[in-house]
């Protein structure tokens, strides 16, 4: 009987993905960059902002040399924003410390900011020619079905007996097409709900398909109620149609993006306008939005907006530079958190 790796090989030659816009003109950067855009996030919705980031940042030197917001900007809608400011950190580290080429040891890529054990492994078999077992959301998936196994495969020792297996499994030949393999299978046929087991190579031996258990392996991670914060977002928007932004801090929530000010309470709605040098007077219209809830890993946000047309413009004397802009929606290039681009496809519908 062929191996493990020989029917996902043979299986990926006839039918895997081979065309995806990182598989083409492959180099390392191209590789890297595709995996921490993989990371929390399928294919399909990575595919454009992909293509839209090397078109921008081909290289690791231009990503280096660009400005935060130009790298945040690129990233606006994909979420996880942590993942863009790891990037571009690195980006100068490998510009800096290693002359612009990413290092080849798994160890120093391991190293940089936002690469861990699974993404320095893809970058080292994929794009470097070594071998080197991943074990990502995908390979996990597919693991733990093949050999049944129980419990939440994050866990450590679950995750650590996933990680030898992964390292039996994976040939010396062709690793590089291999670790593509496993994570496809995955991707379109292993999948969390209804798999296309009919279809899997290797589904002769599948310990959750022969017991019937595809739809309770792998086990999922036992969530806590999530708890529940509030704000109140000032979309204040002048006279020629531009939004007042504020400059968020480089590390924390929605780090180095741009968003709406915010207020803790009501009662503070007057006295943070007056800090911004817009009093009562130079309101045209308030207008109270529905509240829009926004989901973090370990909370969700309920945001209540209030937008705030003006009929004169703030004293600009008042205003930081650094920390506030006006933006016209289009006209500038700049990291944006997915509420305020929801609140502005809202709030351009009210007249």
């Amino acid at each position: 009987m062929s191996t493990f790796a020989e029917r996902l090989l043979q299986w990926w030659d006839t039918h895997g993905r081979k065309d995806l816009p990182w598989q083409t003109d492959k180099t390392p950067y191209r590789v890297w960059l595709s995996e921490i855009m993989l990371q929390q996030t399928q294919v399909a919705t990575a595919i454009p902002y992909y293509q839209r980031f090397v078109a921008h940042l081909p290289n690791v030197a231009a990503l280096a040399h660009a400005e935060l917001d130009t790298v945040l900007h690129l990233w606006t809608g994909l979420g996880y924003y942590a993942r863009a400011r790891n990037l571009h950190r690195a980006a100068r580290i490998i510009m800096q410390e290693r002359g612009g080429e990413l290092p080849r040891q798994v160890d120093a890529l391991i190293a940089l900011p936002g690469i861990g054990r699974s993404t320095a492994h893809a970058i080292a078999t994929i794009a470097l020619g070594q071998r080197a077992a991943i074990l990502d959301g995908n390979v996990k998936r597919v693991l733990t079905r093949w050999r049944g196994i129980d419990g939440w495969p994050g866990a450590p020792a679950i995750e650590s007996c996933l990680w030898q297996l992964a390292d039996e499994l994976t040939p010396r030949l062709r690793a590089d097409d291999y670790t593509q393999a496993i994570m496809d299978l995955g991707a379109t046929l292993c999948t969390r709900s209804k798999p296309k087991c009919a279809h899997c190579p290797v589904n002769a031996e599948c310990g959750a398909r022969l017991q019937g258990r595809t739809g309770e392996i792998p086990a999922r991670r036992v969530r806590k109620v999530l708890p529940l914060r509030t704000t109140r977002m000032l979309i204040i928007e002048n006279a020629e149609g531009a939004y007042l932004l504020e400059h968020r801090p480089p590390t924390g929530l929605w780090g180095g993006l741009w968003s709406f000010p915010e207020v803790p309470t009501e009662h503070a709605l007057e006295e943070h306008l007056t800090q911004l040098g817009a009093r009562g007077e130079h309101v045209a219209q308030q207008v109270e939005l529905p509240v829009l809830t926004h989901g973090f890993t370990h909370f969700r946000l309920a945001i209540t907006p209030t937008l705030l047309r003006l009929r004169s413009p703030p004293q600009q004397q008042l205003m930081e530079p650094q920390r506030y802009l006006w933006y016209k929606p289009g006209a500038q290039r700049i990291g944006l958190t997915r509420p305020v681009t929801r609140l502005l496809e809202s709030v351009q519908l009210i007249e």
